[in-house]
């Protein structure tokens, strides 16, 4: 296999722990609770990557990627003790340069913007890693987010959006407003809320045009995205 060349890498590369000489430069951490997942995880990359370390141990994650200094981890986002995102966190904070992926079934806005919001670099469904993780190491390597193409596309479209990512958006909407505003994002008209919450719909509409300006957002369909991505309202509501 010929070698690829990163700026800032060598063609060779050294495993301390084996001694073994690779043709790739780009080293990788994997960490996962399940010793058969890590397995399955290094087959598919080995013969492409360096795997410089295997963790499935929580607790070893922070020192054995300093011991290592991998280009990438890649991280179950659920483990015992600390999740993917907490970890990543705490890593990018002691190694700052370090790309991580996070690798999950986990499908939901929320998940995935907490994701990013802790520093990940991408975000991979482990039911599709065959075919995305060496797509999705190449993108963050050249300094770009990566996020799983099985995402379903509404998500995709909500995560688009610079609003998914604000914080305590919660805080400035009273708990009725939040009401109102799940109830709009499943397609609720005014009428129905106003029966549903025994109010009137010219309440439903004062507490809507309340939302609208607190959020900066005025449509329904950018009203529903904006629930989607804040875990107010799922595709399945």
């Amino acid at each position: 296999m010929r070698a690829r060349l990163w700026p800032g890498y060598s063609i060779m590369g050294i495993c301390e722990r084996s001694g073994s000489v690779y043709t790739e430069a780009i080293k990788l951490l994997l960490v996962d609770d399940h010793p058969l997942v890590l397995e399955s995880i290094s087959t598919l990359l080995e013969p492409q990557y360096i795997i410089a370390g295997k963790v499935h141990d929580a607790d070893e994650i922070i020192s054995r990627a300093q011991e290592c200094q991998p280009d990438v981890i890649l991280m179950d986002a659920c483990m015992p003790r600390i999740s993917g995102f907490a970890a990543t966190k705490t890593l990018k904070a002691h190694l700052p340069k370090v790309k991580v992926i996070l690798v999950t079934m986990l499908t939901e806005a929320t998940s995935i913007s907490e994701a990013f919001r802790s520093g990940a670099n991408g975000y991979v469904l482990k039911q599709s890693a065959s075919e995305e993780l060496r797509l999705a190491i190449e993108t963050v390597l050249a300094n770009k987010r990566y996020l799983s193409q099985k995402i379903p596309s509404a998500v995709r479209e909500a995560l688009e959006h610079d609003w998914f990512r604000q914080e305590e958006y919660s805080g400035n909407l009273t708990v009725r407003e939040r009401e109102v505003l799940i109830l709009l994002s499943r397609g609720e008209t005014a009428k129905t809320i106003a029966e549903q919450l025994n109010i009137s719909i010219k309440t439903v509409e004062f507490h809507r045009a309340n939302i609208t300006r607190k959020l900066g957002v005025y449509t329904t369909s950018e009203l529903t995205k904006f629930a989607l991505a804040n875990g107010l309202t799922t595709l399945n509501s």
